[in-house]
């Protein structure tokens, strides 16, 4: 019984001391659990006042020697006034890229020459999309889209009613064509009309870099960031498009690619 006890005595122990450990394991990954568990509570409670939206702050510097002031939140941001030459420049330029859309819309059913038609498709867009860029700009500063016609330009007589955007009776802006000319545009075909279209929309061209020149000679004028950008575009986009079309009238003829 002696030797029995003997042999069992370490075992029992040793079994004891197994369970122990495992039970202390177990004990302490559940510490570890609940600990973890906490802190993910703390965590989320962290985010969700950290998302939380905190009212705007609008605050508005003061002026030399002046404090600065909290506005409320409602408060909304005004364009700055717009310069009268910046507003003539806007209108202006409206009717001066409508002609060249105008021209663009007579190249096909004048003409087969594809170089032409590829430029005047490129025009007509560009040109298209800066009219709607200039009248959002007038509206967004309460401005009209075109100058006020004086009280000669309204009594229009009976047989000037057929006239089309070409031939109102307003003042043309730098470059544009003359009646003559739009009517001369039109009734050519082919290489004529290829010629005529090129020579009118150098001048044309012509007419609005000396439009942005003028701007930018008008002191205070062309200080909005908007309208900067986009005269110093149309000014270096019609230049290279200038060159294109001089290098298409050097073409000796000017051939229609079928």
């Amino acid at each position: 019984m002696i030797r029995y006890l003997r042999h069992v005595r370490p075992i029992y122990v040793r079994r004891t001391w197994e369970i122990r450990v495992v039970l202390s394991v177990a004990a302490f990954s559940c510490v570890l659990a609940a600990a973890s568990f906490l802190a993910s509570l703390s965590s989320l409670r962290v985010c969700a006042q950290q998302t939380a939206p905190a009212a705007p702050v609008v605050v508005q510097p003061g002026a030399p020697g002046k404090p600065t002031q909290v506005l409320p939140p409602t408060t909304k941001g005004a364009l700055p006034p717009a310069s009268p030459a910046d507003v003539q420049f806007m209108q202006g330029m409206i009717m001066h890229h409508a002609q060249a859309v105008e021209m663009t819309a007579l190249i096909e059913s004048h003409t087969e020459n594809k170089d032409l038609s590829s430029l005047g498709a490129r025009i007509s867009r560009s040109q298209s999309d800066e009219i709607k860029f200039m009248k959002r700009w007038l509206a967004s500063r309460g401005q009209p889209i075109s100058e006020a016609m004086n009280d000669m330009h309204h009594k229009k007589t009976h047989d000037m009613s057929h006239m089309n955007m070409s031939h109102e009776p307003m003042a043309l802006m730098p470059g544009m064509l003359t009646s003559e000319q739009m009517e001369a545009l039109r009734k050519a075909k082919g290489e004529e009309f290829d010629r005529l279209f090129l020579t009118g929309m150098i001048q044309h061209h012509g007419g609005a870099l000396t439009m942005v020149k003028d701007l930018f000679d008008t002191a205070g004028a062309g200080q909005d960031a908007e309208l900067f950008n986009f005269a110093t575009d149309v000014d270096s986009g019609q230049r290279a498009e200038i060159r294109i079309m001089q290098n298409m009238l050097e073409r000796k003829p000017l051939k229609e690619k079928r």
